[in-house]
């Protein structure tokens, strides 16, 4: 997984329009970069509702929140449509971002090994470099979290 003070690897991924978007594309922005598994899972659906719910508060601070996973743009549609998500969603069904920030990483669940997304958020400064990492994140607490270290000025 990257590190603090690490540039942020760029990338351009389809969202969920198909249309390319490229990290890049934010210069001068903080960006909250949030890697999830999967849309529609209990748990990734909480995550997202929750950036939704924080959405408004996120643009005051001229914060850009993107979500990234393997899912298809389609998928990522259906998703963004059934929840009102207003924010970014980036479909990286080749793991060109998710393998360069590290969070395809070997999991355990039930006992069973297998390799899958690390929940795991990233915050990227205005220049492009990480400010915070934050590994394994709990879906329920994880926006308001960013948002807190945000508003604080950090």
């Amino acid at each position: 997984m990257l590190e603090i003070g690490t540039k942020a690897p760029d990338f351009t991924l389809p969202d969920k329009d198909g249309n390319p978007v490229s990290l890049s594309d934010f210069s001068g922005k903080k960006v909250v970069l949030y890697f999830y598994p999967r849309d529609n899972t209990p748990g990734c659906t909480r995550q997202a509702c929750a950036f939704a719910g924080a959405f408004e508060e996120f643009k005051k601070i001229d914060a850009v929140v993107i979500g990234i996973s393997k899912d298809s743009a389609a998928s990522h549609q259906k998703f963004a449509e059934k929840y009102g998500l207003p924010f970014i969603l980036l479909s990286d069904p080749e793991l060109t971002a998710i393998q360069a920030y590290g969070v395809w990483q070997e999991k355990k669940n039930y006992g069973k090994v297998s390799m899958g997304v690390v929940r795991s958020t990233f915050i990227i400064d205005k220049n492009g470099v990480i400010e915070k990492v934050m590994p394994k994140v709990k879906p329920d607490t994880n926006a308001a979290e960013v948002l807190a270290y945000l508003q604080a000025g950090k």
